[in-house]
């Protein structure tokens, strides 16, 4: 039996929480769609409203119904009574209580009410049938003497004030035959007798109480097909607002999509159709705008790159020149010579700025192609810090390298990515002033992430989104060892986006700063968590962990 019981109850358990759960997930959905829906939003709030008017009305009228009934009732039993009253005053005149023939006299006058409530009860009248109670509850009679209904049904507080010679009324329910009747019973004196007697006349309410239950029948439903027609209806008002929000939300998501003739219908005079036509010519001027702008971009990058292009020509005379210059300076003077190996500096700062220039120039086209296979990075990595070792070590920084054991195979564009390396690892080093610069790479399932450190002056607040923009310099005035062009970070992004990647930076004042490269291992595949945090754990130059010189 104990078994019995436990399994019950964790069935009941378990139904009860499947319950709940579906409670809850019912609730979330409706929550969301609440949320998203204007439409469902109006019908719920008008059903809602309604629903409290239509409550509010109902009760009124039923009040107000109930009241006129029950005035009607005891107005018509008032009348009634008084009638009943004058005709047992006629058949009890005179009589004695204590005499023996007071009972006979006193049951003739009930059933002379009662055949006259027989006769009425034929006619349609407002009072309607009565039972007739006359009664003697006096003194010098042990008990009381009473013809008619049970006289124990009549209220004592009705009996009080009818005993004291005043006509008075009262609601109240008796149970006849174990059915529960409700009663309007009037009392009044009865004073013909040589002593006051005491006439009751119960109206059966039943009547009334159908009629107020098909009244309340009546409201319910009426309130109920009521507020399905209202729900209908704020539904079909709603449908016709919320339609064309919709359609011009749907034409405004095509159209930031990139479908500039996207427009909307414009149907009727009314305020839809104003706010369609305004958002039609809003779209013309976006469309007419956006096409000026790829048409400056477009002579803008084509200026670009044909002025590249042709400064190559004369560039390379030059550079033919002053390599003869340079190749001779031994025979001229000291500061002639000097000028002539700062030409050669400057020419190849010259050559490196327009390539890069180029390059920004494919970029912006949108002509540059990813040529991407699996490669080791450690690989890459190492030959980005070869190719800066000499400014590095000019510098006075140190480049440590912490790359894993396992190889970081990524399917990247070796060349791009060591283009990166070696633009983030020169950049540190210009900025470094002398302290250890460190680079990092870890990879995980589905990302590959490189950071370069330095502990040099840092970035300032609203700095780490502003150093990726062309040619931006933090502080113009400092001297750069690797006489950069201030475009190399602004490809460097341009071409961890062409991975799939992204570039980032982070930088305090005084606590240096560190530069991330996030790739995703494989091309077309979402980009996973980095393994590697922006943000440093250190503030301070570290211990090398492996020291390149």
């Amino acid at each position: 039996m104990r078994r019995f019981f436990a399994r019950s109850s964790r069935l009941v358990i378990r139904q009860l929480g499947r319950a709940v759960a579906f409670s809850r997930e019912r609730a979330v959905a409706f929550g969301e769609l609440w949320r998203r829906s204007l439409q469902v939003r109006v019908v719920v709030s008008t059903l809602a409203l309604s629903s409290a008017v239509v409550f509010v009305l109902g009760m009124v009228l039923q009040n107000q119904i109930t009241d006129r009934l029950l005035s009607s009732k005891q107005e018509a039993a008032i009348a009634e009574t008084h009638a009943a009253v004058a005709t047992a005053n006629r058949e009890l005149l005179g009589v004695n209580v204590l005499s023996d023939g007071f009972r006979e006299r006193l049951s003739g006058a009930v059933n002379k009410l009662s055949s006259s409530s027989a006769d009425e009860e034929g006619t349609e009248t407002v009072a309607g049938a009565f039972d007739p109670i006359i009664a003697y509850d006096g003194r010098g009679v042990p008990d009381s003497i009473q013809a008619g209904s049970n006289y124990s049904d009549v209220p004592e507080s009705l009996r009080a004030f009818v005993q004291n010679g005043q006509l008075a009324r009262q609601i109240a329910t008796v149970d006849r035959g174990g059915v529960r009747t409700t009663f309007l019973f009037v009392g009044a004196p009865v004073t013909s007798a040589n002593r006051p007697l005491q006439l009751y006349l119960l109206f059966p309410l039943t009547t009334e109480q159908n009629t107020i239950n098909v009244v309340q029948s009546t409201l319910v439903v009426g309130g109920l097909v009521l507020l399905v027609l209202l729900a209908g209806v704020a539904n079909l008002v709603t449908r016709q607002v919320v339609r064309p929000v919709r359609r011009a939300a749907e034409a405004a998501e095509r159209f930031a999509t990139g479908e500039l003739d996207e427009r909307m219908a414009v149907i009727g005079e009314d305020d839809v159709a104003k706010l369609a036509e305004s958002y039609n010519q809003m779209a013309e001027s976006i469309k007419y705008q956006i096409q000026q702008l790829e048409e400056f971009g477009q002579l803008q990058r084509r200026f670009t790159s044909d002025v590249s292009h042709e400064l190559r020509t004369p560039l390379t005379t030059v550079r033919m020149a002053a390599d003869v210059l340079h190749a001779s300076r031994a025979q001229f003077p000291a500061g002639l010579a000097r000028s002539t190996e700062l030409l050669v500096d400057e020419l190849d700062r010259f050559e490196s700025l327009l390539g890069d220039l180029l390059e920004i120039s494919r970029l912006d086209a949108g002509v540059e192609e990813l040529v991407a296979e699996v490669t080791d990075v450690r690989a890459i990595a190492k030959r980005a810090l070869d190719s800066v070792r000499v400014v590095a070590e000019n510098a006075g920084s140190r480049i440590e390298l912490e790359l894993p054991a396992a190889a970081a195979t990524a399917e990247v564009d070796a060349r791009r990515i060591e283009r990166i390396l070696r633009n983030l690892l020169a950049n540190a080093v210009d900025h470094g002033e002398g302290h250890p610069v460190r680079l990092r790479l870890a990879f995980n399932d589905s990302a590959l992430a490189v950071t370069v450190r330095d502990y040099g002056v840092g970035l300032r607040p609203g700095e780490a989104d502003l150093v990726f923009n062309r040619f931006w310099r933090a502080d113009p005035s400092r001297n750069r060892h690797t006489g950069g062009t201030g475009l190399g970070l602004a490809i460097s992004v341009e071409d961890a986006r062409l991975h799939g990647g992204r570039l980032e930076a982070w930088g305090e004042p005084g606590l240096g700063a560190n530069f991330r490269l996030l790739l995703p291992r494989q091309q077309d595949v979402e980009l996973g968590e980095s393994p590697l945090p922006l943000r440093p754990d250190d503030d301070v130059p570290a211990e090398p962990l492996e020291e390149v010189r």
